[in-house]
C-alpha cells in the first residue's frame, strides 16, 4: 500500500505517470496535449534565441548544429500533436502516450542542461548572464506547460535545476550564487503550486466526473418519467378491456378533426353506435361474459380497412367512429351497414353462442354542425332515431331530424318554464272483462296542455322530463291524484298506474311512492304498477329491489309493452310479477298475421303457465275481440271499449255499470 512507502518510494511514485483512474488519465491527456505544442515553442525559442547571442563566441557544432537539430526535432514533435489533439485516445493509449512523454522528458532536460552549461566558458560576462536566464526561464516555463503531466514537470525540474544551482555555487560569482539560489528557491515554490494543482486538477475532475454521473442519473430519471407520462398519457387514452381509444381520446380527435376540416373546407362524418341486447347478456349471463362481447365487437370493428375511420369506446356498449377527409353520405351509410353487419354475427363466450346488434347514428359536416361537440350531439340524436324506428339500422341526422330535435328543445323549454301542478292532467282508460265485459280497472294517463305550445302528447314530453329529472316529480304528483280518484271507484276496481326506470333507480325514489300510497289510505292491492322492460334493462338489479319493495307492499306489477324488448322471458322469470301486458302491436291485424296470432297465443301459454294475468293493450274491432276471446283472453284495453277519460267520467261509467248491473 502507499501508505506504507519509504519516503523516496513515495517520490519516485511521483515521477511516475498515475494509472489508477482512467478517466482522469484522459482528462490529464486532454488538457496537457493543449500545452506540449507551447512547450516545444518555449524550448525552440529559447535555444534559438541563446544561440545567436553565443554567434562567433563559442563553437559552431554548439550554437548551429546542435540548436538547429534540436529545433526541427522540437518542430516535428509539435506537429506530431497538434494532428493528433482532436483525436480521441483510450485511457490506455492516452497512458501510454503521457509515459513516453514522461520517458522523453528527462532526456531533452538533459541536453538542454548540458547544452547551455557547455556554453557558460564562452563569451562575455552578459553572454554567460544569458545562459543563466535561459535555464532560468526554461525550467520555469517547463514547469508550467507540464503542470497536467506532474512526473514530467518533476523530472524536468530536478534534471535542470540541480545541477544549475551546483554550477552557480561552483563559478564564484556572487551573482551566479544569488540568481542560483533564486531560481532554486523560486522553483520550490513553482513546485509547490504544481502540486495544488495538480490536486486541484484531480478534485476537480473528479467533482466533474461525479457531477456527470448526476447529471446522466437525472437525465435518466428524466427518460424514466417522460416514458411513465408517455404511458400515463397512452393509458389515460386507451379503453383498458377492449385496447380500443377511449372517449377522452375521443372528444380530442373529434375537435382535432373538426378544426382541420372547418380551415380546409373539408368534410367529416361522426358516428356513434350502440349495443341492441348487449344488457341481457350481462344479466343472463354475468359481466365478464359481457367483457367477451364488448372485446370481440371492438375486434371486429378494428377490422374495418378503411385509412379515414378511427373507432374508440365510448363507455358501457357505445362506440364511436370519426370518418375523416373526403366523405360522402353514401360513404357513413355503407359503413353504417358494414358495422350492423359484423355486430349481428354470433359470439361465442366460451358457455355458449349469443347474438346482439347494432344501431348507428351519423351526422355529417358540414351538413351539419357548428362545433365538434355539436355533431356528436346530433350524430347521438341519430342513434336515438335508430334505435326508436331502424333498430340494428344506420340513421344519418337529416331535416326530419332536425325538425324533431327542434320540437325537442320546444318542448324541454315549455316544460322546465311549466307550472307542473295546473298543466298536467290525468285520463284513464278502462281495462275490461273480455267474460263479463265490465271494467276491472283504469289505466292512468298522464296528459300535458301547455299555454305556450298547447297539448303535448305523452310520446314527446316524456322523454324530455325523463332527460332533464323531472319524471320523478312528475310521477308523484300524478300517483297523489290518481289515488285520489281511484278513492271514489268500489273496490273490486283497480288503478294500473306507470312508473318510469328513473322511479325505479334508487330506494329512495321507490320508498318515496310507497309513502304517497300508504298516506292515501288506499288499498295497495288494488293498485298495479306498470314498468317497461326499459326500466327494467336500465339497472336490473336495482329495479329487481325496488318492484320487489312495491309487491312487499300489496300492489301488483305489470311488464308493459311485452314483446317488444330483448330477453323478455328472462326478466319474467326473474321478476316478482303479476300481469303481463301485450303490447298492441300484434293484435292489429291479428286476424290476417299468423305471426302475431303465435305470438300472442305463445305468450298467453306461457302467462297460464306462470300464473300470470295476461292483459292485451290496442284491441280496436269485434275481429280482434273474438279471436283473443277464442284464444282464452280475460282482460283487454282499447278502443272498442273504451278511450281515456276524465275522472268524472269514470264515474259515469262505473254508475252505469252498476245500474246495468242490478237492471239484469
Amino acid at each position: 500500500m502507499t501508505g506504507n512507502k519509504s519516503p523516496a518510494g513515495r517520490w519516485l511514485e511521483l515521477l511516475k505517470v498515475p494509472s489508477g483512474n482512467p478517466a482522469l488519465t484522459v482528462a490529464q491527456f486532454e488538457a496537457f496535449s493543449k500545452q506540449v505544442p507551447l512547450l516545444y515553442f518555449i524550448l525552440a525559442t529559447n535555444m534559438i534565441s541563446l544561440s545567436w547571442t553565443h554567434q562567433g563566441a563559442a563553437p559552431d557544432y554548439l550554437v548551429v548544429f546542435l540548436p538547429a537539430v534540436m529545433a526541427t526535432l522540437f518542430a516535428m514533435r509539435s506537429l506530431i500533436w497538434l494532428r493528433g489533439r482532436k483525436r480521441e485516445r483510450t485511457p490506455e493509449q492516452a497512458y501510454r502516450q503521457l509515459k513516453a512523454t514522461n520517458i522523453l522528458s528527462f532526456p531533452i532536460a538533459v541536453f538542454c542542461t548540458i547544452w547551455s552549461i557547455s556554453l557558460l566558458p564562452y563569451g562575455d560576462p552578459y553572454q554567460k548572464a544569458h545562459v543563466a536566464f535561459f535555464m532560468a526561464i526554461t525550467v520555469i516555463g517547463c514547469i508550467f506547460c507540464l503542470m497536467h503531466l506532474r512526473s514530467a514537470a518533476l523530472i524536468v525540474t530536478v534534471t535542470v535545476n540541480l545541477p544549475f544551482f551546483v554550477v552557480m555555487l561552483m563559478s564564484g560569482e556572487p551573482t551566479f550564487i544569488a540568481t542560483g539560489v533564486n531560481v532554486i528557491l523560486v522553483t520550490m515554490a513553482m513546485i509547490m503550486i504544481l502540486v495544488s494543482h495538480y490536486r486541484d486538477f484531480r478534485q476537480l475532475h473528479e467533482s466533474r466526473n461525479v457531477l456527470m454521473l448526476q447529471q446522466q442519473a437525472l437525465q435518466e430519471q428524466n427518460k424514466a418519467m417522460q416514458a411513465l407520462s408517455d404511458e400515463n398519457l397512452r393509458l389515460a387514452n386507451l379503453d383498458s378491456l377492449t385496447l380500443l381509444a377511449n372517449r377522452r381520446s375521443f372528444f380530442h380527435m373529434l375537435e382535432t378533426a373538426f378544426n382541420r376540416a372547418s380551415s380546409s373546407n373539408g368534410r367529416l362524418a361522426v358516428g356513434v353506435i350502440d349495443l341492441d341486447g348487449f344488457k341481457p347478456v350481462n344479466d343472463l349471463y354475468g359481466h365478464s361474459a359481457g367483457d367477451k362481447v364488448l372485446i370481440e365487437i371492438s375486434n371486429r370493428l378494428s377490422t374495418i380497412t378503411d385509412k379515414r375511420l378511427s373507432v374508440y369506446r365510448l363507455g358501457g356498449d357505445e362506440f364511436g367512429l370519426l370518418l375523416q377527409g373526403d366523405v360522402a353520405e353514401g360513404d357513413a351509410m355503407a359503413l353504417g351497414e358494414k358495422v350492423c353487419e359484423l355486430i349481428a354475427e354470433r359470439i361465442n363466450i366460451g358457455s355458449g353462442m349469443v347474438q346482439v346488434t347494432g344501431s348507428v347514428g351519423f351526422a355529417l359536416y358540414p351538413d351539419v354542425g357548428e362545433t365538434g361537440q355539436e355533431i356528436y350531439e346530433l350524430a347521438d340524436y341519430a342513434l336515438y332515431t335508430a334505435k326508436r324506428r331502424h333498430r340494428a339500422g344506420t340513421v344519418i341526422f337529416n331535416a326530419v331530424q332536425a325538425n324533431e330535435l327542434n320540437r325537442q328543445k320546444i318542448v324541454e323549454e315549455a316544460l322546465v318554464a311549466a307550472d307542473l301542478d295546473k298543466e298536467l292532467s290525468l285520463v284513464y282508460q278502462p281495462i275490461t272483462c273480455v267474460d263479463r265485459r265490465i271494467c276491472i280497472g283504469f289505466e292512468a294517463l298522464a296528459r300535458w296542455q301547455s299555454p305556450r305550445i298547447g297539448q303535448v302528447s305523452p310520446a314527446e314530453f316524456i322523454p324530455v322530463a325523463e332527460h332533464n329529472g323531472r319524471i320523478t316529480l312528475m310521477t308523484r304528483m300524478l300517483l297523489k291524484r290518481a289515488l285520489k280518484t281511484a278513492a271514489l271507484w268500489p273496490d273490486n276496481v283497480y288503478l294500473s298506474f306507470n312508473l318510469s326506470p328513473h322511479d325505479l333507480t334508487s330506494p329512495e325514489n321507490t320508498l318515496k311512492i310507497v309513502s304517497i300510497v300508504l298516506k292515501s289510505n288506499f288499498d295497495p292491492r288494488r293498485i298495479n304498477f306498470e314498468i317497461t322492460e326499459t326500466a327494467v334493462m336500465h339497472d336490473f338489479e336495482q329495479a329487481s329491489a325496488s318492484i320487489q319493495m312495491l309487491r312487499e307492499l300489496g300492489a301488483g306489477i305489470s311488464l308493459d309493452d311485452f314483446g317488444t324488448g330483448y330477453s323478455s322471458l328472462n326478466h319474467v322469470h326473474k321478476l316478482p310479477l303479476t300481469k303481463i301486458k301485450i303490447d298492441g302491436s300484434f293484435v292489429r291485424n291479428i286476424h290476417n298475421r299468423k305471426t302475431s296470432f303465435n305470438i300472442v297465443k305463445s305468450v298467453l301459454a306461457l302467462c297460464y303457465e306462470m300464473e300470470l294475468e295476461a292483459i292485451v293493450e290496442g284491441v280496436e274491432t269485434e275481429e280482434e275481440l273474438r279471436i283473443l276471446e277464442n284464444l282464452g283472453v280475460r282482460a283487454v284495453q282499447g278502443y272498442y271499449f273504451g278511450k281515456p277519460m276524465t275522472a268524472e267520467e269514470t264515474l259515469k261509467r262505473l254508475a252505469l255499470q252498476d245500474a246495468q248491473a242490478l237492471a239484469s
